[in-house]
């Protein structure tokens, strides 16, 4: 890599440090931040959520507005919305408050993040060294996965929860210097065009969707809010799509997708959000839920699964042009589902070992899905498109990710509270199922039971595994079903556009 690019690299690597690092900490810190705004469980899903779905919402947006105006000028702005969206989440003095900065951040996050791949693709002709390049982006991307869980938990434990969100204040204004100096501006306006509609209609089913995951968890799938909600969500999605197809300047160029290969890396990327990424989440719950450990010792023990990421994703370029993206893809999932699969039968007495083993596997998978899986998007589609390119693969991405935390929490929640409401009733509980719901969902272990708190509490420990165990066998699935999609669709499709080229040459 030229001398003269590293303040670039550096500078883009710590925006999505900084945009990340976020993630992590509010995983860590979710238990905390219950008990510290009486929040129930639906409560910590939004405060992930309302990120996510802001991130992946504007991002198809995001990525057109730095095509239009300007790279280096949206991302720096990025940035410092993000910084603001921080200040609002650290003063938030109930969960209404926090969210609104869940927002902004979110708003923020849409483009930072597809902003970075976008200017490194620009500033990286040779594909070689942009797969490179990407590669060590994913690697410092997992580096504030590996920094956020334990220094989050440092941060609660001894200073408090609002702590997470202000060290973000000096980390994003060193980046906003370091950006400024040397990132070159680049656009290309002509390929962009704001479609307001399509991002209301983006907004609309994917809130909605969300918001009909979520309350079945809390109220049951026959819900009327619940129905009500999810008919929203669907039906928004079809309108979505019908305009997109129709109108003249789509944010969502659906024509991309006539590429085969660009489809299913954008599955595969949907896919990832809903497996790996919010599994991060439902890791952090059980860690502290069920095997009773604090916030900095949850941090120290999911640490391999990103540390594995570090060492490995820096070698991803150059497996890549050995192997193809789509070998490496395809094993990356698979990895994901093995560790899933094994996390079905963790629970409170599961020694350590087994679950850090389980853990690296996750990171292995991550470490080979993740940049393959970026730089194979950006690829099969024109060079001049990074920004909106760039922005669909991380829209993808997101989604996955609220519907993941959305439909696996709901999931989780059911089935625990199935479980413990049973477990209630053999121990001669009579107002089984409301004390159950308690647990489950507020953490409150009252009750005039004979059991008492404690009684509950154990038998919570069980129950909240079992619902884990639902989440993860999900997940586990849909982590297999892509790997075959990648193995049956991409590699063939890779490989027929290979002796194309080869045949063309």
């Amino acid at each position: 890599m030229p001398k003269n690019r590293l303040p670039l690299v550096a500078a883009v690597y710590l925006g999505t440090f900084v945009a990340l690092l976020d993630v992590s900490i509010v995983n860590v810190a979710l238990p905390t931040i219950q008990q510290a705004l009486h929040t129930d469980f639906g409560g910590l899903q939004w405060v992930v959520d309302a990120y996510t779905l802001c991130l992946s919402a504007f991002m198809l947006s995001s990525g057109l507005i730095g095509d239009r105006y300007g790279r280096k000028r949206s991302w720096l702005a990025g940035v410092g919305i993000f910084v603001a969206g921080s200040l609002i989440c650290a003063v938030a003095p109930n969960l209404p408050a926090l969210l609104a900065g869940r927002v902004v951040q979110g708003i923020a996050g849409s483009l930072l993040i597809p902003g970075a791949l976008s200017i490194l693709t620009q500033a990286f002709s040779d594909p070689r060294e942009r797969a490179g390049v990407i590669g060590g982006w994913a690697a410092f991307a997992a580096v504030s996965l590996v920094v956020g869980p334990v220094l989050g938990g440092i941060l609660v434990q001894t200073v408090g929860w609002q702590s997470i969100f202000l060290i973000n204040l000096p980390l994003g204004l060193f980046t906003i210097v370091l950006g400024a100096v040397s990132i070159e501006e680049t656009a290309h306006p002509e390929h962009a065009h704001l479609d307001l509609v399509g991002l209301a209609l983006s907004i609309l089913w994917l809130g909605a969707l969300t918001f009909g995951l979520i309350s079945a968890g809390e109220s049951g799938w026959g819900d009327a809010r619940t129905i009500t909600a999810i008919i929203v969500g669907v039906v928004g999605l079809v309108v979505f799509l019908g305009f997109e197809a129709r109108t003249p300047r789509p944010m969502l160029p659906l024509g991309l997708f006539r590429d085969v290969r660009f489809a299913v890396a954008n599955v595969a990327s949907f896919a990832l959000g809903f497996t790996s990424y919010s599994c991060v989440f439902f890791f952090s719950m059980f860690l502290q839920q069920v095997q009773g450990w604090s916030p900095t010792q949850t941090g120290l023990r999911m640490a391999p699964a990103f540390l594995v990421q570090i060492v490995v994703s820096p070698w991803i370029g150059r497996l890549s042009a050995r192997y193809g993206h789509s070998l490496l893809m395809t094993a990356g999932y698979v990895l994901i589902g093995l560790s899933m699969l094994g996390m079905c039968w963790a629970g409170p007495s599961t020694p350590y070992a087994v679950l850090c083993a389980l853990f690296t596997i996750n990171g292995l998978g991550n470490s080979l899905a993740i940049p393959t899986g970026s730089a194979a998007a950006m690829s099969y589609a024109p060079r001049e498109r990074s920004g909106m390119v760039s922005a669909v693969i991380n829209a993808t991405r997101q989604s996955g990710l609220a519907i993941g935390i959305a439909l696996l929490g709901a999931l989780m929640s059911m089935r625990a509270t199935s479980l413990l409401t049973g477990y209630l009733r053999d121990a001669g509980v009579a107002n089984a199922e409301a004390v159950a719901r308690a647990a489950i969902s507020r953490h409150d272990f009252a009750t005039d039971a004979a059991i008492g708190e404690g009684g509950v509490h154990q038998l919570f420990a069980s129950a909240y595994a079992g619902g884990f165990h639902a989440a993860m066998l999900t997940a586990a699935i849909a982590a297999f079903l892509t790997a075959a999609l990648l193995a049956m669709v991409l590699a063939p499709a890779e490989a027929r556009s290979a002796r194309q080229a080869k045949q063309q040459a």
